[in-house]
């Protein structure tokens, strides 16, 4: 299982750094999320795969007795992907206003005094 999620990392950053090159916007957007989901998935795997129980322990129990999984790389994950969704619908809309004000997403075209926004 470890050996897929090192395979999907590789392909999630080697995808978004080859969006990340391209000139459109949109692909530039794609492929910042596309490394954010990698590294998601980095955070994840350095917590390791645990089958045990989940990350309630019983305050009863004075000595780990089981596997549990960790909770400190779950919580950073998902403040990751909530941060990530916010700075997605913010480049949404600029790109929106971007494409309105210029009419192309090609980052080659793009001049800073010929925006109106």
């Amino acid at each position: 299982m470890e050996l897929l999620l090192i395979l999907l990392v590789g392909i999630f950053y080697s995808a978004g750094v080859f969006l990340m090159l391209r000139r459109s916007m949109v692909k530039l957007l794609l492929g910042l999320l596309l490394l954010g989901n990698g590294a998601n998935i980095v955070i994840f795997l350095t917590g390791g795969l645990t089958k045990g129980k989940p990350a309630i322990i019983d305050q009863a129990e004075k000595h780990f007795t089981d596997a549990y999984a960790d909770p400190v790389p779950q919580a950073l994950i998902l403040t990751a992907i909530v941060i990530s969704f916010a700075l997605t619908a913010f480049a949404i809309i600029l790109l929106k206003k971007v494409y309105q004000a210029t009419g192309s997403d090609d980052l080659d075209s793009l001049n800073i005094q010929d925006l109106d926004i």
